[in-house]
């Protein structure tokens, strides 16, 4: 599951890295290639929602089976597209893919493994995602430039395959009647004010980082003058700084889970409008990317941190809430960001980007006082939180 998890995430931000080759061999505006981020965020909401209720009637073993076979049809369809439509088609597969699989997923291994280790069990599959950060884009940009883009999709197939037998070989019958999950419908839970702004918070926070992070390429090549063979050096960069962030995050959330995730939007913020200004400069736009990809990686743990401590009883009705307003959140980022580029080029988009996120932050303060938590917590409520 942790390799399908990897060949998922891959799959699902591929683009972000081949931006540019995407958009002359598709001969349609970066903006529009871009868009592939949006239907597959729109798709995954849909199947976030849905594809849990049908868990219920459904062995869980065989869904995810079919998952990890309609993302090798994707990569396909994708490497092999003639046209924009086409394309896109692929990107919704993959939407699908990602709803449901992340749906699951949480679920399933709490069926795999004894209770006590269930937090290895999703730092396991987490880690999927963590390596997928790091590798994904400069790997992705790195077979783009050698095998062009359509070859780096294509390269994806074998992986999700992998993926796919090793689950058929390793995973047991999951039938529905052992299934322990609630059937209620997450949607319930927005009739609470805190869950309202806490969701508010994390999906502008998504919509603020994608709106800026997708159409980060052009800006590279463009503004910066990064070419191609230093451009995978600088995704990696933002790889390795988000790994080690996602390692290092737990000291920050034990000082204070609603103090970190407001001043992580506020510091990508200042970072977007620092782009903004230093531009021109390849070793300065490193550094700012490196601390972007540090904080912007690992905000989400916090976020699934807040889904444990304020929803205990209804953490998987609340999980499938967050994937749906997550992927919503990206799909509105990246188009906004895309129709911004496209119309005004990156400084509107960065700024829009920044704006964003500076909401984020609030949103984030009035859902810590809608908790009634500590903002600022003392040394005797840490402890309490360990």
């Amino acid at each position: 599951m942790t390799l399908c998890v990897f060949a998922l995430i891959a799959s699902e931000f591929m683009p972000v890295s081949l931006l540019t080759p995407m958009a002359v061999d598709l001969k349609i505006s970066e903006g529009w290639v871009g868009q592939g981020l949006a239907i597959s965020g729109a798709f995954a909401v849909l199947a976030s929602l849905a594809l849990p209720a049908l868990a219920g009637r459904s062995d869980r073993k065989a869904l995810l089976l079919g998952l990890a076979g309609l993302m090798c049809l994707s990569s396909c369809i994708i490497g092999f597209a003639g046209s924009y439509t086409i394309y896109m088609a692929g990107r919704a597969l993959i939407g699908i893919v990602v709803g449901g699989f992340w749906s699951l997923s949480a679920a399933t291994a709490m069926r795999l493994v004894p209770a006590n280790k269930v937090p290895r069990a999703l730092a396991t599959l987490n880690g999927g995602n963590a390596l997928a950060t790091v590798l994904a884009a400069p790997i992705g940009s790195y077979l783009g430039s050698v095998v062009g883009w359509r070859g780096a999709f294509s390269c994806l197939v074998p992986t999700a395959l992998v993926a796919l037998v090793w689950m058929w070989w390793s995973l047991p019958p999951l039938p529905a009647h052992a299934t322990k999950i609630s059937n209620a419908n997450p949607l319930r839970l927005l009739g609470e004010r805190r869950i309202v702004l806490g969701m508010l918070a994390v999906g502008v926070f998504f919509a603020g980082q994608f709106t800026l992070f997708t159409y980060l390429r052009p800006f590279l090549e463009n503004v910066t003058q990064v070419r191609s063979a230093w451009l995978s050096v600088m995704l990696l960069i933002i790889g390795v700084a988000g790994f080690a962030g996602t390692v290092l995050i737990g000291v920050a959330l034990q000082r204070g889970l609603y103090v970190t995730l407001m001043v992580a939007p506020l510091l990508m913020a200042v970072i977007a409008v620092a782009l903004t200004q230093v531009g021109t400069s390849m070793l300065l736009v490193a550094a700012l990317l490196a601390v972007w990809g540090f904080v912007a990686t690992a905000t989400p743990v916090g976020w699934w941190t807040w889904i444990a401590n304020t929803l205990p009883r209804d953490a998987e009705a609340g999980g499938g809430l967050m994937v749906a307003v997550v992927q919503l959140a990206i799909a509105l980022g990246s188009t906004v960001g895309g129709l911004l580029f496209d119309r005004n080029g990156y400084l509107s988009t960065f700024i829009t980007s920044a704006g964003l996120l500076l909401v984020a932050s609030f949103l984030v303060f009035l859902t810590a006082r809608s908790t009634g938590a500590s903002i600022f917590p003392s040394h005797t409520d840490r402890k309490a939180n360990v």
